[in-house]
């Protein structure tokens, strides 16, 4: 059986105006839903990137793969390679690092990987994860991720989060994730306001949950100084600090310091290709690595950068931008067969507000989403809901993400400039 279609869909759904290093997010996230066709019933998943330059990579490599076997990954990431190239346009999404030619190749792959292994499953009878290993965990823990954020979009009305600019307002976002999905570790996407104003904002985080595990991610916006003395106000407080300062070099500076206290670095930003690892690791520059199978080059190229880490004592978190059902059943999947997984992993998934294209979303009950058993990647495709998302994509009239533009909508004279203090 060989690959007959591949589809890709476009869609958007509501985002809130969340704040980070680069800006504030607009009010529609982009994702592309990827379908590999087998015929006769046969569909596989996967879920990526909805930026219009990713989307015409995307658009290239998909009439390549047909009629090759989708158990053929392999040959499937060679065809992807030999068609990019040195491609001129480079994966440049968010704040998921810098870009690369091979990081680019891996990025258009990935969904069309976890499509194939959702296949795999659904012709062998097995979930994912067995074609991984199998489960050596019944649920994956995630963290809540909390953001500074404005009430509204300009023009909108107060989203059921509201407003979140001052500690008390960070506290109160918490306790609502948490009692809502019973989170049991918490991070704050950092970078936003100056570091002492979130540092009182982590504080009252402790004072509110003494007993849960803490983390801030600045996006690379504090100097190394800045960020060696957060390190040393942060003893005790943080589980770990995520990309406090920009690139290797200013990550070891770091670690010179914050390993003298016991606090890890981590990092989704400065290692973001294997071709990172060694310096990485030479300098010991990051002692966490954010895992993001959307960029790492799918499930498989994530376990082996899994294997990479336990092999240097490298622990292991997942990242998270905004996305939808698929990804976060490729994302339990990946974690119920990493032994290897040392934090819980982030994800956007409360942020989106009930939104998906998958019939029966997993819940996160507990804090953690439970591994699916059902072969494949345990989630149906919502066609309806497809066709209204991918509608509103046509009708938003985004094609790709802007924080730093769109933050001039508030405040004007802003500039994505890091590091910042």
């Amino acid at each position: 059986m060989n690959i007959v279609e591949v589809r890709l869909t476009p869609v958007a759904f509501a985002d809130p105006p969340l704040l980070n290093a680069a800006g504030v997010h607009e009010p529609w996230a982009l994702r592309t839903i990827v379908e590999v066709d087998c015929g006769d019933g046969l569909v596989g998943l996967g879920e990526t990137y909805g930026d219009l330059p990713h989307i015409e990579l995307l658009r290239r490599v998909a009439p390549l793969v047909v009629g090759v076997d989708p158990f053929a990954t392999s040959r499937i990431l060679e065809i992807v390679r030999a068609e990019l190239g040195a491609t001129d346009a480079p994966d440049r999404h968010g704040l998921t690092g810098v870009s690369t030619p091979e990081k680019t190749a891996l990025r258009v792959f990935s969904p069309i990987e976890v499509a194939c292994l959702d296949l795999q499953g659904q012709l062998t009878g097995r979930p994912v994860h067995d074609l991984l290993g199998g489960a050596v965990r019944d649920a994956v823990p995630f963290s809540a991720y909390l953001f500074y954020k404005y009430a509204a979009h300009p023009g909108a009305g107060s989203d059921p989060f509201g407003e979140a600019l001052t500690p008390d307002q960070i506290v109160a976002q918490a306790r609502t994730l948490i009692d809502r999905y019973g989170f049991g570790s918490i991070k704050l996407k950092g970078g936003a306001f100056p570091p002492d104003q979130e540092l009182d904002a982590m504080r009252a985080l402790r004072d509110a949950y003494p007993e849960l595990p803490l983390r801030i991610d600045p996006n690379a916006a504090w100097t190394v100084e800045t960020s060696q003395r957060v390190a040393r106000e942060m003893v005790g407080i943080l589980e770990y600090l995520e990309d406090p300062t920009p690139g290797l070099a200013g990550m070891a500076a770091v670690a010179d310091v914050a390993r003298e206290l016991g606090m890890p670095l981590a990092t989704n930003m400065c290692v973001v290709a294997f071709e990172h690892l060694p310096e990485a690791i030479a300098r010991d520059s990051v002692q966490v690595v954010l895992s993001d199978h959307h960029y790492w080059g799918g499930l498989r190229q994530s376990a082996r950068l899994a294997g990479i880490c336990q092999t240097w004592g490298i622990g292991l978190s997942m990242h998270s931008n905004s996305h939808l059902g698929i990804s976060l059943a490729a994302m339990t999947h990946l974690g119920a067969a990493l032994p290897e997984l040392t934090y819980a992993a982030d994800t956007h998934t409360p942020w989106q507000l009930g939104a998906d294209v998958v019939e029966s979303p997993l819940p996160i009950v507990d804090g953690a989403v439970r591994v699916p058993t059902t072969p494949g990647l345990g989630v149906t495709l919502d066609r309806d809901a497809l066709a209204r998302m991918h509608e509103d994509y046509v009708k938003c009239g985004l094609t790709e993400r802007n924080d730093a533009g769109y933050m001039r909508t508030f405040v004007p004279d802003f500039e994505d400039v890091r590091p910042r203090w």
